[in-house]
């Protein structure tokens, strides 16, 4: 069997080892460890390997706590002490923002971290009916496979929700239309557990019955999907019962469905809502633009800071959920939102929404490129005074950060990693530029 000597992860957290120049992907080593390895995928220029035996480890390397690691694709660092994953994220974050763009901030920020157990309040859950394991299977998928891992229980997420996985299977298994429901949707709220089934044929009656009887039981919201994500609807629920995050420090009430998108991680991202604010620092008399600002997450807040505030976003269904919320908070009078395609913003569309003081973009893992491009120069009289970014993608943040740098002559105050995904190879972070 070969041997390698880890030097690095790559962005799915498998070791990296070289032979004669080819890169060697090899799961679950970390850097530092000597590891024998077997290849089980060989091309030209790298390979991808299992981990045979450890030779050497490193002391950061500790006993997975989930008995499914390594099976089920929803992890892909529990072997990594904390810690030590926070400082590799925050590697691959410096590494993009110099190799991709070419920039290096003036500071990096201290990390933002949190709980690392029983955070994810938000998951979709794959389910099959698999006749020889006994019946309905509910979790996440197998690492790099279609199939539905075997789980009993899974430590990332919620507990209310970990506790309902073979509860579900048995549900579920009850169901006519078991063969003909694919996924669920979970969503925990602040007083609220919610679980949205994606139908592909109607509930019978004796379905119905089984489902309210289950909600009562485990005090659960049950909402149905016969097609696509705005067909949602609520089936069944416990008086009151209404799915919301809140933002405590600002006072701010978020309501959501299931299938929209919300941070997973309640408490990172109070912690984020505060970086960016201080970052941004928003004041009465300014104008703030909160691109890609889906439900209002840095919206409302922005505006109980006293500033007024333009959020754009593609999705229609997410803006009218934030003028909802707006209302609901008593800031209608600091807040109003507009549906726009942020992927083919021009000058002239980004001129258009009046005189912007200060910028908070938060775009999918896609960046925000044509925002970037179009947005003016730092020498120009209507450039803004502040920029905020918050990312999914280090490699598309480094890409924009070049442009603000290099072609639009803005500072790069300071970049870090938000560590809202723990145990995942997935790096989020948060940049701040000024003018």
């Amino acid at each position: 069997m070969p041997i390698g000597v880890i030097e690095a992860l790559d962005a799915e957290a498998r070791g990296i080892a070289r032979e004669n120049g080819k890169a060697i992907f090899i799961d679950d080593a970390l850097p530092g460890e000597i590891v024998e390895y077997a290849s089980y995928r060989k091309k030209s220029s790298y390979e991808q390997a299992h981990l045979v035996r450890i030779i050497r480890p490193v002391a950061a390397r500790v006993t997975p706590r989930c008995p499914h690691f390594g099976i089920c694709g929803g992890c892909a660092m529990q072997h990594l002490e904390c810690s030590a994953q926070v400082a590799v994220k925050q590697r691959v974050l410096e590494d993009n923002l110099w190799h991709i763009g070419r920039v290096r901030p003036e500071e990096m920020s201290p990390p933002i971290q949190g709980p690392a157990w029983g955070y994810r309040r938000k998951a979709r859950l794959g389910v099959r009916r698999v006749r020889k394991k006994g019946g309905v299977l509910v979790g996440f998928h197998e690492r790099r496979s279609s199939y539905i891992a075997d789980i009993q229980t899974c430590p990332i997420l919620h507990p209310a929700a970990s506790a309902l996985l073979l509860p579900l299977r048995e549900l579920i298994d009850r169901l006519s239309i078991r063969e003909r429901l694919p996924q669920v949707e979970v969503a925990v709220g602040e007083q609220c557990l919610a679980l949205a089934l994606r139908i592909l044929e109607p509930l019978t009656t004796a379905d119905e019955t089984l489902l309210r009887a289950f909600a009562d039981q485990r005090q659960a919201t049950f909402y149905l999907q016969p097609k696509g994500p705005d067909s949602i609807c609520r089936f069944h629920s416990l008086p009151g019962a209404e799915l919301d995050y809140r933002l405590p420090e600002f006072d701010v009430r978020v309501p959501f469905q299931p299938a929209d998108f919300t941070q997973v991680n309640h408490d990172i991202n109070r912690v984020l809502v505060r970086r960016a604010l201080t970052l941004l620092d928003p004041r009465s008399g300014e104008t703030v633009a909160d691109l890609f600002c889906g439900l209002g997450n840095f919206s409302l807040p922005i505006a109980r800071k006293g500033a007024q505030v333009i959020g754009i976003e593609g999705n229609a269904s997410l803006i009218e959920r934030a003028r909802a919320a707006t209302g609901r908070n008593g800031l209608a009078d600091r807040a109003r939102f507009a549906v726009a395609n942020l992927f083919a913003a021009t000058p002239e569309s980004l001129r258009a929404l009046g005189r912007i003081d200060k910028y908070l973009i938060d775009p999918p893992r896609e960046g925000a490129l044509e925002v970037i491009k179009s947005l003016p120069a730092a020498r120009e009289e209507d450039a803004p005074t502040r920029i905020v970014y918050v990312s999914c993608n280090p490699a598309t943040l480094s890409r924009d950060a070049a442009i603000l740098v290099n072609q639009k002559s803005y500072r790069f105050l300071s970049a870090g990693v938000i560590n809202m995904f723990p145990h995942t190879a997935h790096t989020e972070s948060i940049a701040a530029f000024s003018a």
